[in-house]
């Protein structure tokens, strides 16, 4: 093994040890560490596959506002006498919730051969469509090939991804307790 593929099998180790520590916490302070390191990790994985933008939204959303939103949220459910969160009933794992996350896990480890390697010159990415995408950016007089791709390809996908983000900075007002009713 190479060192690039150790520190992946490292790094996906992590993320495997961090969701199973999330799943299996036992109070809610731990379940929001292990999320965070949860989140860290896969951003250190985007990181691996080149991708920072990715994996900075993934470090600031996930790790950061998620878990402070979880903080926000268990210090308002709180019980300012005592101290303590209300006491939710004790709820076991079913066995066929482990069964189907795992039959999910393997069918999607079993498509992992079929990718191309990371940056291999004959993927997808760089075929025919990557030109038709640089020379119509070019024609519509769109000076960022990214913007283009953006706003001209995907812009009903850029439009849910707004309405995802509008929802979220509601929530957040909402959680903070600063939401105006007209």
């Amino acid at each position: 093994m190479i060192p690039s593929d150790v520190l992946l099998v490292a790094l996906l180790g992590f993320v495997v040890v961090t969701a199973l520590a999330t799943a299996a916490a036992r109070t809610l302070l731990a379940t929001l560490v292990a999320f965070a390191a949860y989140s860290l990790g896969l951003a250190m994985v985007w990181v691996f596959f080149r991708a920072p933008d990715v994996a900075l939204t993934e470090a600031a959303v996930g790790a950061g506002v998620t878990t402070a939103l979880f903080l926000l949220v268990v210090r308002r459910a709180t019980d300012p006498e005592t101290g303590r969160l209300p006491e939710a009933p004790a709820e076991r794992m079913r066995p066929a919730s482990f069964a189907v996350a795992g039959l999910v896990t393997v069918g999607l480890l079993l498509t992992v051969p079929a990718l191309p390697a990371v940056g291999a010159a004959d993927s997808p990415a760089f075929g025919a469509v990557t030109e038709f995408y640089l020379a119509d950016t070019v024609d519509r007089g769109i000076d960022n090939a990214v913007t283009a791709v953006l706003v001209v390809y995907r812009g009903f996908d850029t439009f849910g991804e707004i309405a995802v983000v509008f929802a979220a900075a509601v929530a957040v007002l909402a959680v903070l307790g600063r939401e105006t009713v007209v």
